[in-house]
Formats: C-alpha cells, structure tokens, sequence
C-alpha cells in the first residue's frame, strides 16, 4: 500500500500569533466592558439629587433676572415721575439770554423727597451756554419744575432740597408731599454690582414724546403735533397714561461711582433708577454716549446717600450745595 502523507503540523508562528492575537481581544473586551460599565453607572442617590436642585435653582435664577424688569416697573412704577421743568438765565433788568425746557426722571428715596440728576434739578449744570453766562454774572432761576407721577391726575411742585458739589445727582423735596405720602420709597442696594449682572433701567426716555407715541391712537393723534410739552402732560396725567418704561442689559464696568451698562435710553430718562437683578437700585441713570451701545452711564446710589442724610435734616426749602467736606462728615457719622 502506498504509504498516506502525514498531515502538515501547524506552522508553530502561526500558533504563537494566534493566541497572542485571542489573549489582546479578551484583555481589550474585558478592559471595555468594564470602562462602559464605569462610564454608565449611575451616580448615587443623593449626587443625583444634589445636581436636580442645583439644576432647578439655576433654572429659577435665570427666569428671575429675565423676569425682573417686568418685576420692578409693577412694583415700582408709581413711585418713578416725570420731571418738567422750564428755567432761564439773565441779567438783571434785561430779557433772559438762556430759557429752556428740562425732561428728566426722579424716584421717592423718602418720605416727600425725590432723587435725580443735578442737571435736572439745576438744568443749567453741565449747559455750556448758560455757565459762560454765568460767569459773566448772569442769574439762572427755574420758572417751574414739577413732577408727574403715575396715577395721580395732576402734577406736584417740586422744589431742589440738596445738590452734589461734585457729582450729577441732587436730591428734590415735593411740595405737599401729602399727595404722594402713600407712595413706597425705592429700596437702594446695600453694596457695590459685579459686572456682568442683569441691570434694570425706569424712566421716561423721550420725555412727552415717548410717552406719546406709546399712547392710544386717539390721543396720539390729537397730542402728536401739539407743541405745548406741559398740556399734553396734564392731559395725559388726566388720563392716567404717565407711564415710565424699562429697558435692560448688564453692567459691563465699574469705576469709583461711575457705573457702565448696556440698557439704552435717552434724553428724558436722566434721573432714573438703576436696579439690580435683586430689584435694588444701584444707581441713578446720568448720561449715554451717541453711537455706542454699550456707553450708557449711572452713578452707584452710594454717592446718593450722603444727600438724602443732609434732606431729611433740613427744614428750610431753600437748596443747599453739599461739598465734599460734608459729605465726608456725613459718610463717617453714618459709618458710626
């Protein structure tokens, strides 16, 4: 019989990369499984209950500070007015060289007393026109300055109580002060904003002409091209549409007392609280820079609380300039 060729042995590399290559796999599926069973294992109980809340808080937060200036003009909004007022510079004996009108915005801060801008107490402050007036010996006088405020169907006189030496603020006493005595003063915030936190801004941009044009068309229409800003006002104190708006944004820096921010206004809401997203006033709305969105500029409310202090101590309506050496002696005894 012819002899059977026995069978090929196994080449022995062949063997030794076979099991080498069986010995990587299982290493590499069980390294895999456990790396998938330690990526989906659940966190314990109270972990996952701990991110809930956080979660939950965060989410409240953010509906908070979204929600806030619609939060702070229905609580507050009775208490911010519209200023007019109409004031004149000259010399004695002769016709005023210099007579304008003033739109701005004033918040209760106490009892009969109303926080602004000094330049709207004292529209001549900051006039180039008028101070080189006065400087050559020309007297400014305001004719009238009043205040609007929402609901009430008539104005209130107003009278300059306390101005800064050396800032734009100035706070304003209210004649009668029976007629808004129910109104809540703005609560002021207790320390300094943070940039980047939510801000809040109330007032009356535009003056008569923002109020206006937000008003029903039939009184649009029979107000628009009046040129007498002080009627169409009584008309709509009348009709109860003196109604301040709200704008927002954040605050983008904070120098001394200078606050920088991105909610716009105009001329008109000079004079206007500056909230945070606690619904505190941080600070007085003084000024914005044309062609720059985010140049809008206040003045933090802790410069305001020396002028409110000096206020309430005087009895005489006649304004008193407050200087600096005063409000530092005011500073410390409320310090003490």
């Amino acid at each position: 019989m012819p002899e059977q060729d026995p069978q090929p042995e196994p080449d022995r590399a062949v063997i030794e990369w076979g099991w080498l290559l069986e010995t990587v796999l299982a290493l590499v599926l069980l390294g895999g499984t456990g790396m998938v069973v330690h990526y989906y294992a659940p966190p314990p109980t109270d972990d996952l209950q701990l991110q809930v809340r956080q979660i939950k808080q965060q989410l409240q937060q953010v509906d908070q500070e979204h929600g806030m200036p619609a939060t702070v003009l229905n609580r507050y909004r009775n208490s911010i007015c519209y200023i007019y007022g109409v004031y004149r510079v000259g010399f004695p004996g002769e016709p005023s060289s210099v007579r304008a009108r003033i739109s701005g915005t004033g918040f209760i801060v106490a009892d009969g007393l109303l926080a602004t801008n000094r330049h709207v107490a004292e529209p001549w402050y900051g006039d180039p026109e008028a101070d080189a007036l006065i400087r050559r010996g020309a007297t400014p006088q305001l004719e009238k300055l009043l205040a609007f405020f929402p609901g009430l169907p008539t104005p209130v006189i107003l009278t300059p109580s306390v101005v800064s030496a050396e800032g734009d603020l100035a706070v304003l006493r209210v004649d009668f002060a029976a007629a808004i005595h129910q109104l809540a003063p703005l609560p002021l915030a207790s320390g300094p904003a943070p940039p980047g936190e939510l801000v809040t801004v109330i007032g009356y941009p535009m003056g008569i002409a923002g109020m206006v044009a937000k008003s029903p068309t039939q009184v649009y229409e029979r107000l628009a091209y009046r040129h007498d800003d002080i009627g169409a006002a009584n008309e709509l104190a009348a009709l109860s549409l003196i109604r301040p708006s709200a704008t927002y944004g954040h605050l983008g820096d904070v120098v001394g007392d200078k606050l920088v921010y991105d909610a716009p206004t105009a001329h008109g809401g000079s004079g206007g609280p500056v909230f945070n997203s606690r619904g505190e006033v941080i600070g007085i709305n003084s000024a914005y820079l044309d062609g720059f969105a985010g140049g809008t500029l206040g003045i933090s409310s802790d410069a305001l609380r020396p002028l409110i202090a000096a206020a309430q101590k005087r009895s005489a309506p006649a304004p008193a300039t407050l200087t600096p050496a005063a409000v530092h002696q005011l500073l410390k005894r409320n310090q003490n």
